[in-house]
């Protein structure tokens, strides 16, 4: 049915009629405008015959039924009221209402609180506690036979987590390299030391940068793909299938992790330590022109018997801190994919903290000895 608003002001009478869409607005707007340019005191608005479907007519309707109560003019509305109405009014609701503040929680809230984050912590550091426990259980057994420490699978993750991770470690420690040398060599330009960049890149290197970066870089890599492995796993119930088969999980799927990450780290050390001296030796080469021979005998007077060592006795350390990390997350893995990503997230983050902490244990201690 076409639609129709027509005013009486007579009879202080609008109505409408028919099914009012959108392209019919203007018509109602130029019959509002009316009644707003001569309001009754009591105005009737006839909907008997009307349907207001759209969003807009009924809006505007709305709208103008507000505004003349807001008047003071009484508004009567013969038929049905629109089913818009209702929704606008709890809009309206809504915005304007206030904000009612959160009541402070009561001394039972707080200590019940407080009871439920020492409880999970409790919980969190017995997991940690059974999963070491398991996990050397496991190493004893496995360390008895070359068949139970499963020799395929460790050389499957050594490739996996440290031939394929060359590149990239390898990448990362030249670039590092060559930045140290470059803001190394433009800081002692003006004492006319530029040829001590060679130590300051060859200590930086061998000490610190090339296994830290590594241990980073390794972190974020095997770390999280050590939490998510598992973590699927768990969510499959692969690892309870394990279980039900009669098989240890720890000696199937943690340990050949773990020995292949502690195994690889010293090599992918080996490599950032030649990749930095590398990048090294070719800036400083380009900055303060050295030639190769040079660089190579200033870092053999520039390192002690112990720089080399100082770095690569950290790295089985690291490895293993990032292995069990990884590992002992995805294990921890339940109930929702949600879970598997904050874990493999607490993994990363969890392993780089202990990297860094240990790194700094490391350099107290080869302080005191003096290594």
């Amino acid at each position: 049915m076409h639609f129709t608003a027509q005013y009486d002001p007579a009879a202080a009478r609008l109505e409408l009629a028919g099914d009012c869409q959108m392209e019919d607005a203007a018509a109602l707007v130029r019959r509002l405008d009316e009644v707003r340019s001569s309001p009754p005191l009591t105005l009737h608005i006839g909907l008997t015959r009307a349907e207001l479907r759209d969003i807009g007519p009924a809006w505007l309707l709305y709208r103008a039924i507000a505004e003349l109560r807001g008047r003071g003019i009484a508004v009567e509305i013969d038929g049905r009221t629109p089913e818009h109405f209702a929704y606008f009014d709890e809009l309206l609701k809504r915005e304007a209402g206030a904000w009612t503040p959160l009541a402070a929680p009561t001394l039972e809230q707080r200590l019940a609180g407080v009871w439920r984050g020492l409880a999970e912590r409790f919980r969190s550091w017995y997991e940690s506690m059974v999963y070491g426990g398991r996990l050397i259980e496991s190493a004893a057994v496995a360390w008895h036979s070359l068949k139970r420490l499963r020799i395929p699978s460790v050389v499957r993750h050594m490739h996996e987590t440290g031939v394929q991770a060359i590149p990239v470690v390898a990448v990362i420690a030249m670039l590092i390299s060559v930045i140290s040398a470059y803001i190394g060599a433009q800081q002692l330009r003006p004492f006319g030391a530029e040829i001590f960049t060679v130590d300051l890149v060859a200590i930086g290197v061998l000490r610190e940068l090339g296994v830290l970066l590594t241990a980073i870089m390794v972190a974020g890599r095997t770390g999280s793909a050590y939490a998510a492995e598992l973590g699927v796993m768990k969510l499959n119930d692969e690892v309870d299938a394990l279980e039900s088969m009669g098989m240890n999980p720890y000696e199937v799927l943690v340990l050949p992790r773990v020995v292949a990450l502690v195994l690889v780290m010293p090599l992918l050390t080996i490599v950032a330590n030649a990749m930095g001296l590398a990048g090294g030796a070719i800036l400083t080469g380009y900055l303060i022109d050295l030639p190769f021979a040079q660089f190579v005998a200033r870092l053999d007077a520039a390192i002690a018997p112990t720089t080399f060592w100082a770095g690569l006795v950290k790295a089985p350390v690291f490895g293993l801190l990032i292995a069990l990390t990884g590992t002992l997350r995805g294990l921890q893995v339940r109930e929702s994919s949600r879970e598997l990503g904050r874990l493999t997230t607490v993994a990363v983050v969890q392993s780089i903290f202990l990297v860094i902490f240990a790194d700094a244990l490391f350099a107290i201690f080869f302080l005191e000895i003096d290594f």
